[in-house]
């Protein structure tokens, strides 16, 4: 993995999907396209927290390195240098994988 040229903000996080595994059964392969997308990914960024009431920061409970679960529609994909990357608040995390 390259050096990323974006800094998430707040509780925003940067991760990179985790290649699912071929899918065949018999003799039928099934094309990219018609595969459903992996839910679950590596951290490679994450913000510095968000503020809470009394400006205090938050700190994140995920850090780069981390493999997470996430929902199949959460987050907005990006693509930088052409890698892409889904960046989503760490809200929208469902869990760490340990």
């Amino acid at each position: 993995m390259g050096a990323m040229n974006i800094r998430p903000l707040h509780d925003r996080v940067v991760i990179k999907r985790l290649d699912a595994t071929e899918s065949k059964q018999g003799s039928i392969i099934i094309p990219d396209s018609a595969k459903e997308k992996p839910q679950q990914g590596e951290v490679v960024a994450v913000g510095s927290g968000k503020l809470d009431e009394k400006g205090a920061r938050v700190p994140m409970d995920v850090k780069p390195g981390d493999r997470i679960l996430f929902g199949k529609y959460s987050g907005s994909e990006i693509k930088v240098d052409g890698q892409e990357y889904v960046i989503f608040r760490e809200d929208e995390i469902l869990g760490v994988i340990e």
